[in-house]
């Protein structure tokens, strides 16, 4: 990258750094922003990525990986080994992208983000060893996320291809998953995909505990909180043995009608 890159959003200057670098490239300090951009270009670029490393303050990264969104594709990422994960607290006076040819600092102005660089080769390799180094002795950032392409395949194994579907259509029409207002947890999608499906309540805790997005009793909570709220119905079912398990429905007539894409904005608009 041979000189200042100067852009409107960070995520061209990201997936610049990304086609550039030949092997590694280092992420040192980036802001929550960049952290989301990043996951973002490099989950969906043709182009095969180098090793990012990345070291950001630890609270940035809980913060941001609290988006199912993001923390699935990021797990995807790390699953495949292109992206690893380190934590620090070492004040870094810039958000640094450094590979081996270039060091680039990102700052960001009047709405505008840019990418001074510097290709200077004794500088260029003392910020390598240094940022490599920090890498050496940083933490690692525990992600409990599961790969979003796990969570995919398994749903339509385990559950069935119209859930698989619907699903992601649901995230599709999310820009975040957090749960927190704005948007739907993981938990909750899973429930009300199932719901629109008629899924046993034990199938889909089941599953969803096996591929790691939350225990049984954290489901059967959130069931308990969509059911007093109207948005799922259960109908028990009898078995051979043992208590009959619960099968669930959409427990509203808005959506009973919604598709898969607006699912979520019907949900969200009794939740609020």
């Amino acid at each position: 990258m041979a000189s200042n890159l100067l852009e409107e959003q960070i995520e061209d200057i990201l997936r610049a750094a990304l086609e550039d670098a030949d092997d590694d490239l280092f992420i040192v300090d980036p802001s929550a922003e960049a952290v989301e951009e990043l996951v973002a270009v490099a989950t969906s670029v043709d182009t095969e990525l180098p090793n990012i490393r990345m070291v950001a303050d630890e609270g940035i990264l809980k913060d941001v990986m609290g988006d199912f969104i993001v923390a699935s594709n990021a797990a995807d990422l790390i699953d495949a080994g292109a992206l690893s994960m380190r934590t620090t607290t070492e004040e870094v006076d810039n958000a640094l992208l450094v590979t081996r040819d270039a060091v680039m600092a990102l700052v960001t102005a009047d709405g505008r983000v840019a990418a001074l660089t510097t290709e200077d080769d004794e500088f260029v390799e003392a910020a390598f060893e240094t940022y490599e180094t920090l890498w050496q002795e940083s933490p690692d950032f525990k992600l409990r996320t599961p790969p979003i392409s796990r969570v995919r395949d398994t749903l339509g194994a385990e559950i069935s291809d119209q859930a698989e579907s619907d699903f992601d259509a649901v995230l599709a029409s999310l820009e975040t998953a957090r749960g927190d207002g704005d948007g739907l947890d993981e938990v909750t999608i899973s429930l009300l995909v199932a719901a629109k499906n008629d899924v046993l309540l034990y199938d889909i805790s089941k599953w969803g505990e096996d591929v790691g997005i939350a225990s049984k009793a954290t489901f059967s909570r959130t069931k308990t909180k969509l059911e007093d709220m109207g948005l799922i119905d259960t109908e028990k079912v009898p078995i051979d043995v043992g208590r009959p398990r619960l099968r669930l429905k959409l427990g509203d007539d808005r959506l009973r009608g919604a598709n898969g894409d607006e699912l979520a904005s019907v949900a969200m608009s009794m939740l609020n």
